[in-house]
C-alpha cells in the first residue's frame, strides 16, 4: 500500500467518475476503526444499549435501527428446544448485519448456533430431527408468513425426486407436507427408494429453514432464511458440528445479549484457521457469482466481507461506500426476483397480487431516488416485468413474457454494478482474475 493519503484520495477519485459523494473524512475514520479492530480479530463486544454482540469487525457496520422487526421475526425462524438439552443463539448474517451501510437490504438472513447436550451423537441427531420439525408444523403458516422449504441431510445417491434430479453430495430439500409425512419418496436406477426425515438427520449436512414473511412498513414479501450450524456437546463437555465443521463468526452480529454464554462455549472449539477458512469460502461465492452464477451484487456484498477481513482494506472502503448509496435499492431487485420463483413454483401459495405490489413499491422507489440513462433504462425494464405480471398467476410456471422480462431486469442490474465495481482499478484487476481462472 502506498502513502494513506494518495490511496484515500485514489478511491474518492473513483467514487466521483462514478457520482459517487464519498465522505473523505468518515471513510479516513472507518479504514482507522478496521484497523484497530483487526489488531484484536478474536475479540467479541457487546452493545449494552441494544443488547446485541458479535465480532469487532462486523459490529462497525451494524444499526439497531431495524432491530425490533429483526427480532420479530426471528421468533418465527429460531429452532429451540428444553432447556438444559438445546442451547441457541440466533443471530443476523448478509446484508441484515450490515444495515449502517446498506439502506436497502436484502432477504433476512439469519444464523443460528444450535447446541445440543445429548450422551451420544446419534441421540442428538435424533433430538435435532425433532425440533426441526415440530418448529416447522408449528410455523408453516400464519398471518405474516407462510414456510417455503427446508434443508436437512445429503442425498447418499444420485436420484431423481419429483421428477428432478438429485445428485449424491447435494442438500435434501423437503416441503412442510414433506417434513409432515417424515420421507420422501425417490426414483434410482436399481428402483424406487425412501428417505426418512429421521435417517436424513443423522448425517444432517446443510441445515436451513426457509419463510416468506410480509413486511407491512417496506409494504412487500420478504424471504427469511435460518441457516442452523447444529453442535453437539458430549457428556465430557466437547463440542463438535454435526455437519463436521464449525462455523466462524466473523460476519453474525447476535440478537440477544443473553446468549453470550452459550456463543462463547461453542466458539472456544471454532478452528485456530477459521479466519482464513471464512475469507477462502468467501472468495469460493464470489467466484461461484462471477463465473456460472452471475450476479454482480451478490459478488460485491461478499467481495466486501472478504476485502475487509483479508487486509484489503482500501477495496473494502470502496464497496463500503457503494452500498451507502442510493443506487443500492436496485438490490431489492433480487429480493422481488426470489419472490416471483417462488410464487410461480407449483403448489404455491404465496398470491401473485403481493408481488405485483412488491413491484410497484419497487417501481415507486427507484424512480424517486435514481436518475440517469442507465437507471431510466433499469425503470423501463422493471414496468416491462411489471406488466407481464398481469397475465401470470399464483402456482402457475412462469409464462415466457415473465421469463423474458425477468431476464431483462437482471442483465441490466448485473450490467449496474459490474460498471461500479471496476471503476476501481484494483478491484478490476480482481475480478478479471477470478473470471479468468474460470
Amino acid at each position: 500500500m502506498g502513502d494513506a493519503t494518495t490511496d484515500i484520495q485514489a478511491i474518492v477519485e473513483s467514487a466521483r467518475r462514478l457520482g459517487v459523494q464519498l465522505d473523505e473524512k468518515a471513510t479516513i475514520q472507518w479504514l482507522a476503526a478496521i484497523a484497530a479492530s483487526n489488531d484484536e480479530s478474536g475479540d467479541v463486544v457487546v452493545d449494552t444499549a441494544s443488547g446485541t454482540f458479535g465480532h469487532r469487525v462486523s459490529m462497525l457496520d451494524f444499526s439497531p435501527r431495524d432491530l425490533a422487526r429483526f427480532r420479530r421475526i426471528g421468533e418465527i425462524v429460531e429452532v429451540r428446544g428444553p432447556e438444559g438439552v438445546a442451547e441457541s443463539a440466533l443471530a443476523l448474517s448478509g446484508s441484515a448485519a450490515q444495515s449502517k451501510i446498506q439502506s436497502y437490504p436484502g432477504d433476512c438472513d439469519y444464523f443460528q448456533r444450535l447446541n445440543i447436550v445429548a450422551a451420544t451423537r446419534e441421540e442428538a441427531c435424533g433430538i435435532l430431527a425433532t425440533l426441526m420439525r415440530d418448529h416447522v408444523l408449528a410455523h408453516r403458516t400464519g398471518a405474516t408468513y407462510q414456510f417455503l422449504e427446508g434443508k436437512l441431510g445429503t442425498w447418499a445417491f444420485d436420484c431423481t425426486q419429483a421428477g428432478q434430479s438429485r445428485s449424491k453430495g447435494s442438500p435434501i430439500t423437503w416441503t412442510a407436507a414433506d417434513i409432515e409425512a417424515g420421507e420422501l419418496h425417490v426414483e434410482t436406477a436399481d428402483g424406487p427408494r425412501t428417505v426418512t426425515w429421521a435417517d436424513a438427520a443423522l448425517d444432517p449436512g446443510w441445515c436451513k429453514l426457509d419463510w416468506v414473511v410480509t413486511d407491512e412498513a417496506r409494504k412487500q414479501l420478504s424471504n427469511a432464511s435460518n441457516v442452523i450450524d447444529v453442535t453437539w456437546e458430549a457428556p465430557g463437555g466437547d463440542i463438535v458440528a454435526l455437519d463436521g465443521y464449525l462455523d466462524a463468526f466473523f460476519q453474525e452480529v447476535y440478537l440477544d445479549a443473553g446468549d453470550v454464554p452459550v456463543f462463547a462455549k461453542v466458539a472456544r472449539f471454532v478452528s485456530d484457521d477459521a479466519l482464513d477458512e471464512y475469507v477462502d469460502r468467501l472468495e469460493g461465492e464470489v467466484r461461484k457469482y462471477l463465473t456460472h452464477h452471475l450476479n454482480y451484487g451478490k459478488a460485491a456484498k461478499r467481495m466486501y466481507n472478504v476485502f475487509r477481513l483479508s487486509g484489503r482494506h482500501l477495496d473494502a472502503a470502496f464497496v463500503r461506500e457503494l452500498f451507502d448509496e442510493p443506487t443500492t435499492i436496485l438490490y431489492q431487485v433480487w429480493s422481488l426476483i426470489v419472490t416471483l420463483e417462488n410464487a410461480t413454483q407449483p403448489g404455491s401459495a404465496i398470491p401473485i397480487e403481493a408481488v405485483r405490489a412488491q413491484a410497484d413499491e419497487l417501481i415507486v422507489q427507484v424512480v424517486r431516488v435514481l436518475d440517469g440513462e442507465q437507471e431510466r433504462a433499469i425503470v423501463e425494464s422493471l414496468l416491462r416485468l411489471r406488466q407481464t405480471l398481469e397475465g401470470q398467476s399464483t402456482g402457475e410456471q412462469r409464462t415466457l413474457e415473465v421469463e423474458a422480462a425477468q431476464t431483462q431486469v437482471v442483465n441490466l442490474i448485473n450490467t449496474f454494478y459490474r460498471e461500479k465495481l471496476v471503476a476501481m482499478p484494483s478491484i478490476k484487476d480482481y475480478i478479471d482474475t477470478i473470471q479468468a481462472a474460470g
